[in-house]
């Protein structure tokens, strides 16, 4: 880019995708200092390769009283000229969007065929070799100074006595360093790196790429098993560096102010007399942000505040029933709307299957030639895959909701008398189960956010028309149980428990 005011400004390795590029903003930051005439670009699509960038960069350059000019297109102020500029301009976006679409499409297909898409992890290295039409191919091999040292560190790993940190201590001690490379000479490995190396399923010859594993082409170096054991004790240890975190107070990070909504933080305040009084403070009013007048709050008295709020989340046995029979009467009713729908699939699922077979035996005979058989094929596998999906998640999915609702309304029936006898540890994962955030106002009232499915659960009018339900039921001589059906729940308490 060139100012004709003796500036000239050049983004060297920048991509004009991005309009945040240094010696862009300081042109634009020089032609509204300096009496500039003309900006001259060699093409519009150095300047910007999308429209919203170009028209925010054209209004800068206009507003300080500058002409764009393109040394090798015919833009100007004309009307023609500013219809060319927005069509090339449009044409610059849209070569940038296809050519970053083209690159997704043809990285995932070389992932797909087993084909490193990235830089080799350390113990590989890449290379390139000549095919017989002497095409350089790019690929990958080990590294025979360094997959040794990965071998031996994914196997030591593996028996459980080592630590992360231990083995990242031992292979710089053994020379394990990573690969030079123009800008930046060999090193030893750094210890976030052997975490990363330990993770990495590369290594025992998987590829990943977008989320997706594939079977790679190149060698593993690390066998199957041990790779899994070594992720069996990667796991391990988080358990137990979990296990033995330590928190203040159990009600930590659960409990919030209820005036402004800010979290309440642990405090410990000491009387003359050496005595420790810990209290909740709310974090607003603590860090002096806001106006929040909340006071401190003794935090045994909040204890008790949660305790007490427990006794309004519990449900009576009878509740629990009639809840239990009502919803799972709404499953029964879905299950049997969803029947035809599962009778349309398999006779959809059995026709495709047909096809397939007609269409090999067309291709056998001559009738089709190999391309559209491949076509057809695609199509109907395709097809087949999401039939099964379906019939599949309409089982799954049903199964699982009537196994999560038994669990919830279970834990509801009995959650205060849990929560009276809970150590500090389970106190603190049924408040995690149930609630997002407890509240505590000013006058010493709780409220909370509940988690799916409490949310619904709690609605003290689903719980109404359970028991409405259940009652009328009785009356007319129904046995309350799952399997015989009852009348509608309203869609949006289904909604709501998720």
């Amino acid at each position: 880019m060139v100012g004709l005011s003796d500036g000239e400004f050049v983004d060297a390795g920048e991509s004009a995708r991005k309009a945040d590029r240094p010696e862009l903003l300081r042109m634009i930051h020089y032609v509204t200092k300096h009496k500039t005439n003309y900006c001259i670009v060699h093409k519009v699509d150095r300047l910007a390769r999308n429209r919203a960038d170009d028209v925010t960069i054209h209004l800068a350059l206009k507003d300080a009283g500058v002409t764009l000019v393109s040394a090798t297109e015919n833009i100007d102020e004309t009307p023609s000229g500013m219809l060319l500029h927005g069509i090339m301009s449009s044409i610059a976006e849209f070569y940038s969007r296809n050519l970053a679409t083209e690159v997704v499409k043809g990285l995932s297909q070389k992932a797909a065929q087993g084909g490193t898409v990235t830089k080799a992890p350390i113990g590989y290295r890449n290379v390139g070799v000549r095919d017989e039409f002497g095409r350089e191919v790019r690929t990958v091999e080990t590294d025979g100074e360094r997959a040794p040292l990965v071998r031996w560190a994914f196997q030591v790993f593996a028996s459980g006595d080592w630590t992360t940190s231990q083995l990242h201590r031992e292979l710089v001690a053994r020379g394990l360093t990573s690969a030079a490379t123009p800008r930046r000479p060999s090193r030893p490995i750094a210890k976030s790196s052997v975490h990363r190396m330990l993770t990495n399923p590369y290594y025992k010859g998987s590829v990943r790429y977008q989320g997706v594993a594939y079977a790679g082409v190149h060698e593993a170096i690390v066998p199957n098993e041990v790779w899994d054991q070594v992720q069996t004790v990667l796991g391990t240890h988080r358990s137990a560096a979990d296990a033995t975190q330590v928190h203040e107070h159990y009600l930590k990070g659960t409990v919030f102010c209820g005036q402004c909504g800010s979290r309440l933080l642990v405090c410990n305040a000491k009387s003359s007399q050496g005595t420790i009084y810990p209290y909740f403070v709310c974090a607003s009013r603590h860090g002096g942000r806001g106006d929040c007048t909340r006071q401190a709050m003794l935090i045994e008295h909040v204890e008790r505040l949660v305790e007490r709020f427990y006794a309004r989340v519990q449900i009576s046995s009878e509740t629990m029933q009639a809840l239990s029979s009502m919803l799972h009467a709404k499953f029964d009713q879905m299950m049997s709307e969803g029947a035809a729908e599962l009778a349309d699939l398999a006779t959809r699922r059995t026709q495709l299957e047909g096809e397939q077979q007609k269409l090999l035996q067309a291709h056998y005979a001559g009738a089709i030639p190999l391309d559209l058989l491949k076509k057809e094929q695609d199509r109907i596998t395709a097809s087949l895959e999401t039939i099964a999906h379906r019939i599949a998640a309409h089982h799954g999915h049903y199964a699982e909701a009537r196994a999560n609702l038994d669990d919830s309304l279970e834990l509801l029936s009995n959650v205060a008398d849990i929560y009276a006898n809970a150590d500090d540890a389970n106190r603190r994962l049924c408040n995690q189960a149930l609630f997002k955030a407890i509240y505590v106002d000013e006058d010493n009232d709780v409220r909370v956010g509940y988690r799916t499915p409490y949310d619904g659960l709690s609605d003290a009018g689903l719980q109404a028309d359970a028991l409405t339900w259940a009652a009328e039921a009785k009356k007319e001589g129904q046995v309350r149980t799952s399997s015989k059906g009852g009348p509608l729940v309203e869609s949006s308490h289904l909604t709501r428990l998720g």
